[in-house]
This record gives structure tokens, sequence and C-alpha cells, in this order.
């Protein structure tokens, strides 16, 4: 069992409300509603600064302005908010007994997604921690579910991906695994994650053990 992490077996968001309003107060903008926030943090970190300060890619700020999000990130990180999603960590403690294997992949620089799971204490039961540091091709690449995969010394036909971004499903489809949208995650205001072309969408994170023993995984 493999799953994406903010917005899925994560709720990092928390931290990124912090994290963007300290940013925003350090030069003076206004601060930025935390439903927005939310719509925003699995697109990552750029897409937050884009967010807060209206700015693109190519303004001369930017860089500096993404860095010194990053850092601040690290430092709320050393007294994270965060939390598994209500439900998951039962589902872990169940797979975990049942001998079945659960790891992460996400588009989370190490860096940042280690010392999360340091802090709430998942890193020796994660299985395999698969981000972009380890690709050559981030998702909706299928390389990091298949190098988790490889880790986790299982094949495709069993393995199935929970994530809350189309790219996630892409991902999955392209490994070709089990796809399943978290609905609950970070989506933007207009998204409809039935045109995703998931395998099964999970609406609350309690619903996903049920969905898994249906399956035969839990």
């Amino acid at each position: 069992v493999l799953f994406d992490l903010d917005g899925t077996l994560i709720d990092t968001a928390p931290d990124f409300v912090k994290v963007v309003a300290r940013l925003c107060a350090e030069h003076d903008r206004p601060a930025v509603s935390a439903e927005l926030i939310h719509q925003t943090v699995s697109d990552g970190a750029r897409a937050l600064v884009k967010l807060a300060f209206d700015i693109g890619d190519d303004h001369a700020d930017f860089s500096r302005l993404h860095q010194r999000l990053l850092d601040i990130y690290e430092e709320q990180l050393k007294e994270t908010e965060s939390v598994v999603y209500p439900g998951l960590d039962a589902l872990l403690l169940k797979l975990e007994a049942s001998g079945i294997p659960w790891g992460i992949v996400t588009n989370k620089p190490e860096r940042y997604a280690r010392l999360l799971l340091d802090k709430l204490q998942l890193s020796v039961r994660c299985g395999c921690l698969v981000c972009p540091d380890h690709v050559t091709d981030r998702k909706p690449h299928p390389e990091p579910i298949l190098l988790a995969c490889s880790q986790l010394q299982r094949g495709t036909e069993r393995t199935v991906y929970l994530g809350d971004h189309l790219r996630d499903m892409r991902a999955a489809k392209n490994a070709d695994v089990i796809a399943i949208a978290a609905a609950y995650g970070y989506l933007g205001a207009d998204v409809r994650v039935e045109d995703w072309y998931a395998d099964f969408i999970l609406q609350q994170p309690e619903h996903a053990e049920a969905l898994l023993t249906m399956l035969k995984f839990a």
C-alpha cells in the first residue's frame, strides 16, 4: 500500500498556514486565507509563493522568496502541527500486523519529508520513502511508484496508490497499480475528482480501511 504524503496520509496544511503567514508578515503582505492554502498545498512550495505574492517564476524576487519559505517551513517542522489523517494510523497498524508493507511516494523533497516523518514517529514504520531526490522523473511519471514497489519487493499487480492530485492518479495508472483518489485532500476549488478516472474514490480517510479490506489488503 503506497501513499502520497501531503493531503493523503498526513494533514500538513496547518504548518503551511503558519509558514505562509510568517512569510507574508515579513514582507508586509496581507495574510492568505487558510482555505486558499489548503487548495494549493498539493502543488508545492512554489505554488504557495505565487499565491501569496501574486508573482510568477520569472519574477526577480521569486527564488529568494521560495527559499525563504522553505527555510521557515524547515523551522516549523521542528514543532510541527501536522497529523496523520483520522483512521489512517489504525489502518497502518492493521497493515503492519498483517505483514502488508506500506510506503510513501511523494514529490516533497526528502529533507523535509524525512524530518516530518521523524517528528510523527513514522520513519521506522514506513517501509520506503520515495522522493524526487531518488528518481530521474517525478510523478506523474511511473518511476517513483515502480521504485517503491522494488524497494518493498512487491509487484504492481497487488499494489494500491492513494493520492489527492490528478498527477497521483496518472502516476498510478502509468505504473499499472490500483489508483485510489483521496477526495478529502487538498483539492482546488474547481477540481472534479470524478474526472481523474481513479479506480476508487475515498470521500473520507476513515473509509480507507473498509475499501482496502474489500480489496483484501487489510
